[in-house]
């Protein structure tokens, strides 16, 4: 779950233009980020203004271990990643990572969030360019310099080697399962604190 901020988080100082990204108007970018169960993660991210795409999947692993009972045993190196297609003339890589580290997951935990306890659970960005490498490794150096967290920050952030999508069962999981317990502790509020922290960027799911 996430963590209890000190202050409001700040916008990055570093960001990547969308004259900069590489993409013509109407071309779409990847992000890859990986903050605890990939249920909530995909949860935020798809009610994100200029999200135009989010795949539940595996990061960080071999191609024959990317599955959900094989990863569950925690030594595939896998983290349980999301794949997101995002427009940058919509909204930023760095809105994104600010999404990541204020709504999505508390990344100041080590291989687990909350109850869930594992290497699979990790807070990771899988930087797709050299850009996103700049401007993740900025912005953690930027909130930990103001020690907006009670404790550092133990995000990895690592080359994309692949991303192997998920079982069909878990795309979707939080949105298709409302009511399941799980999804009313750990997402539900997720999904409000976006609304409330980020109301310039908040849709509801499928606009």
């Amino acid at each position: 779950m996430a963590t209890t901020l000190k202050e409001s988080l700040p916008a990055p100082i570093q960001d990547i233009a969308a004259s900069d990204s590489g993409s013509n108007a109407g071309q779409h970018q990847t992000a890859v980020f990986a903050g605890g169960c990939f249920w909530g993660v995909q949860s935020v991210f798809q009610r994100v203004k200029g999200v135009v795409q989010t795949t539940i999947g595996y990061s960080g692993g071999a191609a024959e271990t990317a599955n959900y009972r094989t990863v569950c045993g925690e030594d595939t190196g896998h983290a349980e990643a999301i794949e997101i297609l995002y427009d940058p003339a919509i909204v930023s890589y760095g809105n994104l990572l600010r999404v990541f580290f204020a709504v999505v997951h508390d990344p100041t935990q080590l291989n687990r969030q909350g109850a869930d306890i594992g290497t699979s659970y990790r807070s990771a960005i899988f930087y797709t360019s050299e850009q996103q490498h700049q401007a993740a490794a900025a912005y953690v150096q930027q909130l930990d310099a103001a020690q907006v967290f009670a404790k550092p920050i133990v995000t990895q952030i690592v080359p994309l080697a692949a991303f192997y999508r998920g079982e069909e069962h878990h795309q979707n999981y939080a949105m298709k399962n409302p009511h399941n317990p799980y999804i009313q502790v750990c997402d539900i509020p997720k999904i409000a604190s976006l609304g409330q922290q980020f109301p310039e960027l908040f849709q509801e799911y499928g606009r």
